[in-house]
């Protein structure tokens, strides 16, 4: 059995995965089940799978078009926001599809690994790295921040995806941003199954909860 999940290449702290390229679950479980029991890796692709399968109904796939910029990080804000300059412009860039607890929000309390967050965000993407943006259906928040999966070109970290695998971000389904949905919400999956960062850091009433959550 074979899938192809879509067009966008995406990178996690653990794997690389391309895509466009064709998807075979049972070579999947086999790795997986290096790291996890077999049944835990089945239920793990079965989400993938789902998910991939949706988004060739309309709900979850890549956009073809998706709009993509080149942009240099400025500073971090939080575990999910950063300012970055954009074709000459100042950004305030908000990661798509994840949360992260908050950290520097007014009149909001420093959240349970809220500050480690921010400090992972600030490992991957220091002061000048250099990001590729990639684009979902909406442009911006309500808040006015653009809206990305970010990517870091030198080796292509899928920054979305490596927050949420090493257990610094839960995921935070916005429709109709849901582009890489199944590949967030799986990450989430093996993060919390192996108790990684806030996974065993907080207390189960205090980590975010959103639409798509494990």
């Amino acid at each position: 059995m074979s899938i192809v999940l879509g067009t966008e290449n995406y990178c996690g702290a653990l794997t690389c995965v391309a895509v466009t390229s064709v998807w075979h679950p049972e070579i999947v479980i086999d790795r997986l089940a290096q790291r996890l029991d077999r049944r835990m890796a089945a239920v793990l692709v079965f989400v993938v799978l789902s998910g991939a399968v949706a988004g060739g109904c309309g709900g979850g796939s890549a956009p073809s078009t998706a709009a993509a910029d080149q942009a240099t990080v400025s500073r971090v804000v939080d575990g999910d926001t950063i300012v970055a300059r954009v074709a000459g412009h100042t950004e305030r860039i908000r990661f798509l599809g994840i949360d992260t607890p908050e950290s520097v929000k007014p009149n909001t309390p420093v959240q349970c690994y809220g500050k480690e967050a921010s400090a992972r965000t600030a490992a991957l993407l220091p002061s000048g790295t250099s990001v590729r943006l990639v684009r979902d259906t909406e442009l911006r928040d309500q808040y006015g921040r653009l809206l990305a999966y970010v990517y870091r070109r030198r080796d292509n970290l899928f920054v979305n995806v490596s927050l949420v695998e090493d257990g610094y971000a839960v995921p935070d389904e916005f429709a109709p941003n849901v582009a890489h949905a199944a590949a967030i919400r799986a990450s989430a999956i093996v993060a919390k199954a192996a108790g990684r960062g806030l996974w065993s850091a907080c207390p189960a009433g205090s980590i975010p909860m959103h639409r798509g959550g494990p």
